[in-house]
């Protein structure tokens, strides 16, 4: 395609948006793609230490038409003051910063809150250790080869371009793989998987008593019971049933920089504010519609039943959830009102997102501790009505009849099996009946399904194992 030819698409795509969205909202097209490219080469850069460029050429390959705008990008890293500045055709600037502990933040020229990192009080891991310190050769040679093919490359794109692998089987890895300039500890971002962690945290915020699942959710901007927005429920938000219309975040391409969700994560310094302002799509509790403002709600109110400071927040995660499963390499990345962005920006290493997923596995018990309350994980794998991708509150699910459920199932996945899903190819996957997660993490394009080679990673792996254990004389 010619430079000209390029120009004329981009300018008509923005031009589409002009019309279909008026000029306020087309002014933040080119700041939502530039506000995703800078978020994520620094977090990729400061806190996994990842190669800018080939970081870069990985992201935007596997999101469909971004590489239209790549070329007209301004990309500037200033590795002294750790921050990353995007901008397209002069416009749009986005600019992300790192801080120690807090990993990224885009900041719009308002500045970001100041958050102190959490005292660290060397709380003991309850989950046994999963593994030793190197990386675990397969333990198989099914494994090996289950491990090669999802590192293979097709010959034609799509490309596959996993990141790491780890295969935890009764709580220890048995196999796990990385590629060149990964290991066991880089922090890897998890995208979406942080919804899962999300509903972790409001979990625990209920075992507690802190929350009620179905109530009326407590947010201050809709307390007056004539406000259609007071009869959503916090289930409702984990279940995104809520109604709010922001768009959909269920797809990762060029054209889903016009939904007002993406504004919200890529132009306001509040994320959750501006989520709980807008109005109403649908009845709370009547559809289902997948986007990211439901879990940065949730986020508002789990940093306030924390105690309210950015700080209460970042303590109640690693007291109650990352320290008692020995997670500690793992960053919450926040907004610039100091929220955590708890929709998409958690990073963590392969390892501690399966450590993350045995939590799961073990009904959210560790070491004779109990972290999620009694039924959570039943409930989180639970299927909500009408979600057609299968999924449950807060992770993905095969339970139920949705489309989704099915299409994994004739895919060869078991039917108990539930996972946190990242966009581009991160998965952590939770099969019960073989007592097996197994952690994908890479930068695969989303369509077509198959591209990310994870239905056959999950078909060899249950196959090989299940063939080892009866080999072992294992029931």
């Amino acid at each position: 395609m010619t430079r000209r030819r390029k120009i004329l698409l981009l300018t008509t795509t923005i031009a589409c948006g002009v019309l279909a969205l008026g000029a306020a909202r087309a002014r933040d097209v080119p700041k939502v793609a530039t506000g995703f490219i800078a978020h994520t080469l620094c977090s990729d850069i400061f806190v996994s230490g990842l190669d800018v460029r080939r970081d870069l050429a990985d992201t935007t390959d596997a999101m469909p038409g971004a590489g239209l705008l790549t070329w007209a990008m301004d990309l500037q890293v200033d590795r002294a003051r750790k921050n990353v500045t995007v901008s397209l055709f002069g416009v749009g600037r986005s600019h992300a910063v790192y801080r120690e502990g807090l990993g990224c933040t885009l900041e719009h020229g308002q500045g970001i809150a100041d958050v102190a990192l959490p005292s660290d009080d060397k709380q003991p891991a309850l989950l046994p250790e999963i593994a030793g310190p190197g990386p675990v050769a397969p333990q198989s040679e099914g494994l090996a080869a289950a491990l090669d093919r999802a590192f293979a490359e097709p010959a034609q794109p799509p490309y596959r371009r996993t990141r790491a692998i780890v295969v935890m089987k009764a709580g220890r890895v048995i196999a796990e793989r990385y590629a060149d300039g990964i290991g066991p500890e880089t922090q890897l971002l998890g995208f979406s998987m942080t919804k899962s962690v999300t509903s972790a945290l409001t979990g625990i915020l209920v075992r507690q008593g802190k929350l009620k699942l179905d109530v009326s959710a407590p947010v201050a901007a809709w307390q007056d019971p004539r406000d259609p927005r007071h009869a959503i429920t916090v289930d409702q938000l984990l279940r995104h049933t809520a109604g709010i219309a922001l768009g959909s975040s269920l797809e990762a391409k060029l054209g889903s920089v016009l939904e007002p969700v993406n504004t919200m994560k890529y132009a306001e310094d509040d994320m959750a504010d501006f989520a709980e302002r807008a109005p109403l799509a649908t009845v709370p509790g009547t559809a289902w519609n997948y986007h990211d403002g439901n879990f940065l709600i949730l986020a508002q109110l789990i940093r306030n039943a924390a105690g309210g400071k950015p700080t209460d927040a970042l303590a109640l995660a690693r007291r109650e959830l990352f320290a008692p499963l020995g997670m500690h390499d793992v960053t919450l990345q926040l907004d610039a009102s100091g929220t955590i962005e708890g929709s998409g920006e958690m990073m963590a290493s392969a390892r501690d997102w399966a450590r993350f997923g045995q939590l799961y596995l073990d009904d959210g018990v560790v070491g004779g501790k109990r972290i999620l309350p009694g039924g959570w994980v039943n409930y989180s794998a639970s299927a909500t009505p009408n979600a057609w991708v299968g999924i449950g509150a807060g992770f993905w699910t095969n339970q139920g009849n949705s489309f989704g459920a099915r299409f994994r199932v004739d895919h060869g996945w078991p039917r108990d099996a539930f996972f946190a899903k990242g966009t581009i190819g991160q998965y952590t996957i939770v099969i019960p009946s073989e007592k097996l997660v197994i952690v994908r993490l890479g930068r695969s394009p989303n369509f077509p399904p198959q591209a990310d080679g994870v239905f056959d990673l999950v078909r060899d792996v249950v196959a090989v194992t299940r063939e080892n254990g009866k080999l072992a004389g294992v029931n």
